[in-house]
């Protein structure tokens, strides 16, 4: 089966997303129906959403779940067989649905798919370097892993595994980082295709999601998790030792930096690095992604 506006929905989880939710969702035609899950649990937010725009359902969770649950909160509500698992700051271009429509059609076998970044000096996915690639011959190409900030499952194909039943798409481990990486990987196993269409093109405004007067906080706990996830996926694919090993250089650094940074009194970069080290410790010790941005309201 093939993309259609009607077998497909989004999903969008949002943060303090208030500044760029707008022009995200008015990037989306209104015949496809969006599903928004907000973390910050904000009413107004809610409403304003549900107010403006008929194809848009806004979830409040009573929680701050980060990406992975998150995400797989909003795919609850997915009727469709398809959902595109988008970040709030993603932008597409005006022809980037129809696009995707029209690969579709052509592709025999997914179980993901991706539009293309339009920053070419950071492209969304990764490649096998091992093996011949097809990107510059044809309008779609198989990759390894794709970026989470904008990605298209096929739902019906998942959910033939068990492992994707109950809606349990995304690893719920990881608040954020890799949650993305985690699921090709998966998919890899299983020998699944993921594809990414070269005319589908979008516009990744990168670390906007959250409004910009929260920046100091998030920042801390993007360098928290950051480490934590990198930790943990490692250790998940690769075993104790490798996780040790891939992490040990970034907590060394992490630590001289931190006590570099106490000497001379920056106060800002020293709590940046010290959320590194901490995140590493406690993957190290296999507790939980429990750190969250101290944000009030």
């Amino acid at each position: 089966m093939s993309i259609s506006r009607q077998t497909l929905t989004v999903v969008i989880v949002t943060f303090k997303s208030d500044l760029v939710i707008d022009d995200c969702i008015q990037s989306i035609s209104d015949q496809i129906n969006i599903i928004v899950v907000d973390n910050s649990n904000d009413e107004i937010f809610k409403k304003y959403l549900e107010d403006k725009y008929n194809n848009v359902k806004c979830i409040l969770s009573s929680e701050n779940l980060g990406m992975g649950p998150g995400n797989n909160l909003g795919l609850k509500y997915v009727k469709t067989d398809f959902a595109m698992i988008l970040n709030p700051d993603v932008i597409l271009e005006k022809n980037t649905i129809q696009e995707i429509i029209n690969e579709s059609k052509k592709i025999n076998s997914f179980a993901m798919l991706a539009p293309l970044s339009d920053n070419k000096k950071y492209p969304n996915y990764k490649i096998d370097k091992k093996k011949p690639s097809d990107l510059n011959r044809v309008n779609h190409f198989k990759v390894t892993s794709i970026d989470g900030y904008a990605m298209i499952l096929n739902l019906k194909r998942l959910n033939q595994y068990e492992t994707f039943k109950d809606n349990k798409y995304f690893d719920e481990n990881f608040f954020m980082y890799l949650e993305n990486d985690d699921l090709c990987k998966r998919l890899n196993k299983k020998s699944e295709n993921i594809f990414v269409i070269q005319k589908a093109k979008i516009k990744h405004l990168g670390a906007k999601a959250v409004n910009e007067k929260y920046a100091y906080e998030v920042e801390l706990s993007r360098n928290w998790h950051w480490m934590w996830s990198k930790f943990y996926y490692n250790k998940k694919h690769f075993g104790f030792v490798i996780a040790v090993l891939k992490g040990l250089p970034n907590f060394v650094s992490s630590t001289l930096k931190y006590l570099l940074y106490r000497f001379i009194n920056k106060n800002k970069k020293r709590e940046i690095y010290l959320q590194r080290v901490l995140g590493f410790i406690n993957a190290f010790m296999g507790k939980s992604s429990f750190y969250r941005p101290k944000i009030e309201g």
